[in-house]
């Protein structure tokens, strides 16, 4: 089955990461530089791609005329340990991770690409760790990023006290979901964990200080199954007319 859009590769040496990325940029149909362009960074670029069928999403969604022109950039890690340090609160890369999105990849995307170049038409979106360092990003970096999807994104009491000391989370905008079976949760190391009780917990902070937030429990387990169904939702209520 052919792609309306086209994906074109983008090549960043990041002296923050000491490393070299790809992002894959997928571009709607009838993408023109003379358009301007909501850009949605991708966390697990690969995974939103292969596994969430991003592609045929944003087609169907653009070809019906259901959200605001959009490009998605998908940003992939090597494996799963190193895809834990760039992404999890308590490694020692998350940090740097989180600078080069900020400035490594921005000016990048900026630069090529027919944005707004204002942080309400910034996406970050992730599943699991990708969207807790999507979420944690946009606390960091308010003014360049606005708006959050994170599809059952790991919790803890650090991320619960960066959205307390946040003085612009509530001019964001946030589309948060958990499944109903995320109670024992297994863990890039092993170890079984629950996700679905720290999020609602995460979920009550967030509804007292954010004006445009949704938050969702939906049937499923912590896997793609889950995610990739719900991810039409997730861009029309992010992207949506």
């Amino acid at each position: 089955m052919g792609r309306d859009g086209s994906m074109v590769e983008r090549v960043i040496e990041s002296e923050y990461m000491n490393e070299t990325f790809t992002i894959n940029i997928y571009r709607p149909e009838n993408y023109s530089p003379l358009y301007k362009y909501h850009l949605c960074i991708v966390q697990d670029g690969d995974d939103y791609y292969q596994l969430g069928r991003l592609a045929r999403v944003s087609d169907k969604l653009h070809g019906e005329g259901k959200i605001e022109n959009t490009i998605f950039c998908g940003i992939h890690y090597q494996d799963r340990d190193d895809r834990w340090h760039k992404y999890h609160p308590d490694s020692d890369m998350q940090e740097n991770y989180m600078k080069f999105l900020r400035f490594e990849v921005v000016p990048v995307l900026d630069k090529e690409l027919p944005s707004y170049h204002v942080k309400s038409c910034r996406v970050l979106m992730g599943d699991s760790l990708g969207g807790t360092v999507s979420l944690m990003t946009a606390l960091k970096y308010p003014n360049t990023f606005g708006k959050v999807i994170m599809q059952s994104p790991y919790t803890d009491e650090r991320v619960e006290s960066l959205v307390k000391e946040s003085d612009e989370i509530d001019t964001m905008s946030i589309y948060h979901t958990i499944g109903l079976d995320e109670e024992e949760v297994e863990t890039t190391y092993g170890d079984i964990e629950d996700f679905l009780n720290p999020n609602r917990s995460l979920q009550q902070l967030l509804t007292e200080s954010v004006s445009d937030y949704t938050y969702k429990e939906l049937e499923g387990k912590h896997t793609w199954k889950q995610w990739q169904k719900d991810l039409p939702n997730a861009l029309e209520h992010i992207f949506g007319k």
